[in-house]
C-alpha cells in the first residue's frame, strides 16, 4: 500500500493499492499543517482499514508552494519512510493537480494550473494531455515557475482547462474552468505511478520553493546596549 501526503496549499493525505484509492482526508485551513497532518494521516489509515506494516512506499509533494507548510508535508514523509523502512518518492505537486483536471475534462487537450503563492503571485505549469483508451496522462510542457498573475496569464490563458486555487483568486487574468483549488493526495500517487511507468525514475523529495523564504539570516549582530 502507498501513503500519498501533500502540503503544497491544503493538507491532503491519501492510502492507495496500486492506483486504487482507498481513502482520502483533506484539509484546506490555512496554516494548520503541523496541526492536522498527523491526524489527517491516522484517519485515511483507518479508513482504508491499513496498518502500518501493510505500508510499502511513500509519495510526497515537492510543492512549489509555501515554505513552512511544504516543509511540515517533506519532513513528516522522510520521518515515517525512514521509521517504517519504506520507499520513499517525490514529485511535483501541479502533476497531480493536473492530473485530476485532465480526468476530469476528457475534450481537454491541455491543461494550465496555478496556485497560490502569495505576494500577489502564483506558481503555474502547463501540460499537454494524452489519452490512450481509458489511460490519461499529462506531460508538462512549462514550469513549474512562480509570476505574477498576468504573466502567468500569457503562458496559461491558451491552455483548455485552467485550475487551481491560484485561478479562482486572480480570475480576471487567470479565469478557472473547474472548481479544482487544491492538490488531491489521491492523484499525486496515480501521477507518480504513471510516470514510473512511463520509466521516469522518481525519488528527490527536494522541495520546490522557487524563491527564498520570507524569513532571513540576520546580516550582522544587533546591539542591545542603548547609548547615553
Amino acid at each position: 500500500m502507498i501513503l500519498g501526503i501533500d502540503t503544497s496549499g491544503a493538507v491532503s493525505v491519501a492510502v492507495a493499492d496500486g492506483d486504487r484509492i482507498l481513502a482520502v482526508r483533506t484539509d484546506d485551513r490555512a496554516r494548520h499543517h503541523d496541526e492536522v497532518l498527523l491526524p489527517l494521516i491516522q484517519s485515511a489509515m483507518d479508513d482504508a482499514g491499513a496498518a502500518r506494516s501493510d505500508l510499502t512506499e511513500v509519495v510526497v509533494g515537492r510543492g512549489p508552494g509555501p515554505f513552512t507548510g511544504l516543509r511540515v508535508g517533506l519532513v513528516t514523509a522522510r520521518s515515517i519512510a525512514a521509521v517504517l523502512r519504506l520507499r520513499l518518492r517525490g514529485l511535483c505537486s501541479l502533476d497531480a493537480l493536473a492530473l485530476q483536471a485532465a480526468e476530469q475534462d476528457p475534450l481537454a487537450g491541455t491543461v494550465g494550473v496555478a496556485l497560490d503563492a502569495r505576494r500577489r503571485e502564483v506558481y503555474a505549469a502547463a501540460y499537454r494531455i494524452e489519452h490512450a483508451g481509458e489511460q490519461v496522462r499529462v506531460h508538462r510542457t512549462l514550469g513549474p515557475t512562480v509570476a505574477a498573475p498576468a504573466d502567468a496569464a500569457a503562458d496559461l490563458t491558451g491552455c483548455d482547462a485552467l485550475v487551481g486555487a491560484g485561478a479562482h483568486l486572480y480570475a480576471e487574468q487567470l479565469p478557472p474552468t473547474a472548481d479544482l483549488r487544491h492538490v488531491d493526495a489521491g492523484f499525486l500517487i496515480r501521477a507518480a505511478n504513471q510516470q514510473v511507468r512511463d520509466g521516469d525514475e522518481l525519488g528527490s523529495t527536494d522541495p520546490l520553493y522557487l524563491r527564498e523564504p520570507d524569513a532571513a539570516k540576520p546580516t550582522g549582530r544587533k546591539s542591545t546596549l542603548g547609548k547615553r
